[in-house]
């Protein structure tokens, strides 16, 4: 049992640990909220090009336009 009292530093080591546990998890909770709220954006976005697109009668993806021959 000596391992978990950290050699009388137990009050110290452990509550160490444990913020930085909750901290850690947090952090992977608002990139995962931050990522899943940037990939719906940009899809809205992607849509919203493509509806444009398809308005303009542009077929050409890269916005140039295509000069008469």
């Amino acid at each position: 049992m000596s391992f978990f009292e950290m050699g009388g530093y137990a009050a110290y080591v452990w509550p160490a640990f444990g913020a930085a546990a909750v901290i850690m998890v947090a952090l992977l909770v608002l990139s995962i909220r931050t990522m899943r709220a940037r990939e719906a954006a940009l899809k809205a976005l992607e849509a919203t090009a493509r509806r444009q697109r398809a308005a303009d009668g542009d077929g050409d993806r890269d916005g140039e336009q295509n000069a008469p021959a």
